[in-house]
């Protein structure tokens, strides 16, 4: 039996995560995944202070479920943490993860890969194994070292494309996972290290995308910037309308520090930044207005509600390159089921013409 299906009995092959998005994949995002075949994630973030609560929505919808509620050794969905927020975080989570056992747990952007080993045992402990780890990476060098300390299940292979949070300095998908994926499989076969599963992300908006991540290799892919256009994320009109709006991201968006030191988010390692969709805060910084008035503008643009999103507004609205893909609002469950079956039917369809 393939190990993903073997961990996570209710999904369908491919396997088809959302990806554990902070303050918007909360428990009715994260269990229509799930129930639709994939495996949802809750972003918990750097805060834990409603993951209680979260948690016991997500086990109130899966006795509801005919499908997740027959699979009942784990929550039938994972929760993601960032690990820059320290020890005080993992102090906080351990006792929730040691009662409701959610299926996986998804870690990124540790100040240090300590940091990273410190999380994979104490949830392991906690869980008994139950809880599966998934560790996010964005280089080769880092695949290698979390492969080696942490033995995790599942390696997030997190392309330039991605929305939110990433590493400044990063490959596009297409070659970043076919490198991890020869590196990984070199240390097995070198030093015994068992191969973790792969998981591709950054750019996967639909079917033919999903269906490319397929080729490389991927055993399953995680979409997060297709979920932002449902009615399941816990987002804001007018950032859910600013999805719909753009296009052809590649120039329409930016990784930046900008938006998170507009919004006070400045935890973040160095490394990192945020991939968002240009607005007015974004060409006024870049045409020399202060940081001091941008901010303040910002801060009044957040008081007009929907009307502050946009790329005339000043608000953030964190996706991907992909974003011009989002066209149209659907459930997630709907949007996971189409992309899977897509996906399916490109890979046939490219097989044919061979």
């Amino acid at each position: 039996m393939d190990q993903l299906k073997k961990d996570y009995p209710w999904t369908s092959s491919p396997l088809i995560a959302c990806g554990p998005m902070r303050l918007i994949a909360l428990a009715p995002l994260a269990t229509e995944v799930s129930k639709a075949g994939g495996i949802g994630f809750v972003g918990a973030g750097s805060d834990v202070s409603t993951l209680e609560a979260t948690l016991e929505q997500v086990k109130t919808i899966q006795a509801k479920d005919s499908l997740l509620s027959q699979h009942t050794s784990t929550l039938p969905v994972g929760v993601g943490f960032l690990l820059w927020a320290g020890d005080k975080l993992l102090h906080a989570a351990l006792p929730v993860l040691e009662k409701y056992r959610p299926a996986a747990v998804w870690f990124f952007a540790p100040k240090t890969n300590e940091d990273l080993v410190n999380w994979t045992n104490e949830v392991r402990r906690v869980t008994e194994g139950k809880t599966k780890i998934w560790i996010q990476i964005g280089t080769v060098a880092n695949a290698v070292e979390v492969t080696r300390t942490c033995s995790p299940d599942v390696l997030v292979v997190q392309g330039q494309d991605a929305g939110g949070h990433g590493l400044h300095k990063a490959a596009g998908i297409t070659t970043l996972f076919p490198e991890v994926d020869d590196a990984l499989t070199s240390l097995s076969r070198d030093e015994g290290i068992a191969k973790p599963a792969l998981v591709a992300a950054g750019g996967i908006l639909e079917s033919r995308s999903a269906a490319a991540a397929l080729t490389l290799g991927a055993a399953g892919l995680v979409m997060g910037t297709r979920y932002l256009a449902t009615p399941e994320a816990n987002i804001a009109g007018g950032y859910r309308e600013a999805v719909l709006a753009a296009s052809d991201g590649g120039q329409h968006t930016e990784r930046t520090k900008l938006y998170d030191q507009l919004r006070g988010t400045t935890d973040w390692p160095q490394e990192y930044g945020g991939r968002g969709v240009l607005n007015e805060s974004y060409h006024d910084a870049k045409k020399g207005l202060s940081f001091e008035e941008n901010k303040k503008l910002h801060d009044e643009a957040l008081k007009k509600g929907d009307e502050g999103w946009g790329p005339k507004g000043r608000v953030t609205t964190y996706a991907g390159t992909g974003v011009g893909l989002a066209r149209e609002v659907k459930g997630a469950a709907e949007v996971t089921r189409e992309v899977r079956e897509g996906a399916r039917r490109v890979v046939r369809e490219a097989m044919a013409r061979l």
